[in-house]
């Protein structure tokens, strides 16, 4: 599906990152197995032993064959990896998940130190979005946008804020975070808001309501179960809940960047 989701992205002018399979939950920890030993990824779901190589591989596979630039990092050994290649030349960008758990001013101080670091000559870093833990506030979100702004990254490194959340298995619900975004919205630059369920009143009515469980799911076994109907409706929820946030936002008179070949 890897040609076909980077045309649609294209035509219709939306960004977008690719999550490779070597992730964390590819059984690279052999000790785990899954929802079955869920705790056991508390402390990060890991790239263990080669893994981090295993990663460069995956991506520079994909950036060889098919052009693929952006992809998602979930490691710390593995963000590394991604300044230095970048340094050495590969147009690498990566952002950095929500399952890194980055949710204080100083685990976000180190990243951005390292990505200034490691920054080519004309400023650029292959650090392009960063994931906030659910668990942040705006406070925590404003002291750090100070930060970005002092090493001059505020244009290349995007905030990234989950506004919603699956209905199933990842936060106590409900979880909206739509006042906030439009409070941090009129003063930090370069934020996204990030939908991963529906609006929760909407969400959990669902026969089948969103599940961040169903994301670890083959394709295959999800035709045959016959849970495809209820996945894509789960989809269409947060369209519905992005157009939602995007009212909220142009009703306090904020602007934002939605798919630039859809709107203007």
């Amino acid at each position: 599906d890897i040609l076909a989701v980077a045309a649609a992205m294209q035509i219709i002018g939306a960004s977008y990152v690719e999550t490779m399979d070597t992730k964390g939950t590819d059984g690279s920890n052999v000790h785990l197995n899954g929802p079955a030993t869920i705790t056991g990824y508390f402390g990060g779901i890991g790239q263990p032993n080669h893994y981090p190589l295993k990663w460069l591989d995956e991506f520079l596979y994909y950036y060889t064959h098919y052009g693929v630039q952006q992809v998602l990092n979930i490691n710390s050994g593995t963000v590394l990896l991604g300044y230095l290649l970048h340094k050495l030349g590969v147009d690498i960008e990566f952002k950095i998940s929500v399952y890194m758990g980055n949710d204080n001013p100083y685990a976000a101080l180190w990243t951005l130190l390292a990505a200034r670091l490691f920054a080519r000559e004309d400023g650029t870093t292959s650090l392009i979005g960063f994931n906030w833990s659910n668990s942040v506030n705006n406070e925590t979100i404003e002291i750090t946008a100070e930060v970005r702004k002092a090493l001059g990254l505020e244009d290349i490194v995007r905030f990234e804020h989950h506004i919603t959340e699956t209905w199933k298995s990842i936060v106590r619900q409900p979880y909206d975070r739509t006042d906030e975004l439009v409070e941090l919205a009129g003063h930090v630059a370069n934020i996204s808001a990030k939908h991963e369920g529906g609006i929760p009143e909407v969400d959990s009515a669902r026969a089948h309501p969103s599940d961040i469980l169903d994301y670890f799911r083959d394709k295959a076994e999800i035709e045959v179960s016959g849970d495809m109907a209820a996945l894509e409706l789960n989809f269409l929820d947060k369209h519905d809940a992005v157009n939602r946030t995007a009212r909220a936002l142009t009703e306090k008179g904020l602007s934002f960047i939605a798919a630039r070949n859809l709107h203007r």
